[in-house]
């Protein structure tokens, strides 16, 4: 069992009901003299504990704001840690970096320790503004919003209200009519709050703008890849990572519709995808939450008796959310806890084959909390998405051995894996759609929300196979990308899936060849943490970064292969 470990700098009992109760500890940081490279590092390790602990406090605030948002108190908790404590913090962690980067003893500093998180250090001092941090709280009050909106959708069918996860399920019901009427349910009251989610996304782009105007930058595009420390690509190599998704991926998904379309009988509308063509009845691969996280437990330890252990310990310390219900906002995440080192999962099971999958991706992002957990400081643990999602989604794909613990016969299975395998590649120019929709969106921020509806459309064509029929349906079609909430609430953060999706099938690859190679170089990258470049980290995973023609094309040819054996 992991527990806190007693503290050097702060008092083990310390809880922030203030600014005052912080302040101290910052300014001690910033007043306190370095006569030695010794000085130097433990100066850091000090520093890393109080933001390891000033996370942790803000992710409780988050979780469980997220777990009720129709709890205002829990609502305030988290909006007067993002108004009244994080703009307090972000001068001072200005000023704090550049009296590292000033410090005399820095260039003694192990430079193949310490490399990655200098330079992130730096690039941080290049971007700051004094004058963005109310914008920075402003828009972290409002991009909140956007769960609280969600969050509040019901529809009743059958007589029963159910969430919109829930609902969705009906989407996978072999009566044509039934799947219908949730479609049109769904999208009823998802539309009686199109306007609202337009102003929403409007004053959020306007906020993103002027921070990034403010820091120096065109656009909110140039700023974000600062921000979001992309140093090993470009926007050069999203553009390439687009068009390699409409050369190799788009004519498989055009041949999944062509196969679902001559299978069904009939021309395809928007609630005929999720069904299954032979009309079998939706799998239902686990009941409860409690079942989910047995079932799960089983599978890990058939992989990796380490994997079923972090779980456990989670477990152990109600550090799981998993059922869906009302008041809670929508989505699934895994947020990681930089002092206790245990993660919280939260997510809105409903009885499906994707609940699964989500519980085993959620799952690959909290071993890799554990992985990292002895990482000297916070900093290090501190991934990018590009490296974190590759621990998740490899996840995904070889926890496959033990996935029978869900699916009872091997027909389930073979269906289940099947559709998964398909979506990773129906996925693929979703990613690619919302990433260029992005990159459109923060170069043209003076767009009016007509404009951006048309581009959405316009996109949707370019991305999309011609193969489902809209007709009398487009005014919901224009509107599918409110459905994403990343460009609510963490804006450039999604081509990053589409980058580790390709890396994850390579890891699934290694992983068929030699299970213990692969397996050993998987935990190995993710020990890492990000005290490496990410190709270097791919590397020691056995795998490339890599988004070319060539390699979608050579991976995609692996999953056509796998595929067939779902037969």
């Amino acid at each position: 069992m992991i527990t806190i470990i007693n503290r050097r700098f702060l008092p083990n009992k310390i809880k922030v009901t203030s600014w005052d109760v912080l302040a101290p500890y910052f300014n001690q940081l910033l007043e306190s003299t370095i006569n030695s490279k010794e000085e130097l590092e433990n100066w850091l390790k000090d520093r890393s504990e109080l933001d390891a602990f000033v996370s942790e406090d803000l992710a409780w605030r988050y979780v469980k704001m997220t777990c009720d948002t129709t709890n205002k108190d829990l609502e305030q908790a988290y909006l007067f840690f993002v108004t009244e404590i994080e703009p307090q913090i972000s001068p001072l962690t200005d000023k704090l970096n550049r009296k590292l980067v000033a410090c005399p003893f820095i260039n003694e500093l192990d430079n193949d320790k310490y490399f990655i998180y200098l330079r992130g250090v730096k690039k941080e001092i290049e971007i700051f503004r004094e004058e963005n941090v109310p914008l920075m709280a402003e828009i972290a009050t409002e991009s909140q919003k956007y769960g609280s909106i969600v969050g509040s959708m019901s529809v009743e069918i059958d007589g029963k209200e159910l969430t919109l996860q829930q609902a969705a399920n009906f989407l996978k019901n072999p009566d044509r009519s039934v799947r219908e009427n949730a479609f049109l349910k769904i999208n009823e009251v998802r539309s009686k709050h199109t306007a609202e989610l337009d102003e929403l996304f409007d004053k959020l782009i306007a906020l993103r703008h002027q921070v990034a105007v403010n820091a120096g930058f065109d656009n909110f595009r140039d700023y974000m890849f600062a921000a979001l420390g992309r140093f090993d690509y470009t926007p050069a190599d999203c553009f390439a990572f687009h068009d390699a998704i409409q050369t190799e991926v788009l004519p498989l998904v055009k041949a999944f519709n062509e196969k679902r379309k001559a299978e069904l009988g009939f021309d395809l509308k928007p609630w005929d995808m999720e069904v299954d063509t032979q009309n079998r009845e939706a799998i239902e691969p686990f009941t409860t939450g409690e079942d989910l996280l047995a079932k799960t437990v089983k599978c890990f330890k058939k992989v990796d008796d380490y994997f079923a252990w972090c779980i456990t310990t989670m477990d152990n310390m109600d550090r799981l959310d998993l059922e869906s219900r009302k008041g809670k906002a929508p989505g699934g995440y895994n947020y990681p806890m930089a002092e206790t080192s245990v993660p919280f999962i939260f997510m809105n099971a409903a009885s499906s084959t994707r609940d699964v999958e989500t519980m085993v991706h959620e799952g690959g992002h909290a071993v890799h909390s554990f992985l990292s957990k002895d990482l000297e400081l916070a900093a290090f643990k501190n991934c990018p998405s590009e490296v974190a999602e590759l621990a998740s989604m490899s996840m995904e794909l070889i926890s496959y051995e033990g996935q029978d613990e869900f699916y009872t016969t091997k027909e389930d299975f073979n269906r289940a894996k099947e559709e998964h395998l398909e979506g990773i590649i129906k996925i693929l120019p979703w990613i690619a759609t919302i990433d260029k929709f992005q990159h459109w969106i923060y170069s043209n921020p003076t767009h009016t929300a007509a404009e951006r509806r048309d581009y959405w459309v316009k996109l949707s064509k370019e991305f999309g196979t011609g193969m489902v029929d809209w007709t009398g349906f487009d005014h919901i079609q224009a509107y599918t990308w409110q459905k994403q909430l990343h460009l609510y609430e963490v804006p450039f953060y999604y081509i990053e899936y589409g980058m580790a999706q390709l890396g994850a099938l390579a890891v699934w690859k290694n992983y068929i060849a030699d299970k213990t190679t692969a397996l050993a170089q998987y935990k190995a990258a993710l020990s890492l943490g990000y005290t490496k470049t990410i190709g270097e980290i791919y590397k020691t995973a056995g795998i490339e970064f890599n988004f070319t023609v060539p390699y979608i094309k050579q991976l995609m040819a692996f999953v056509k292969d796998e595929l067939a054996k779902c037969k």
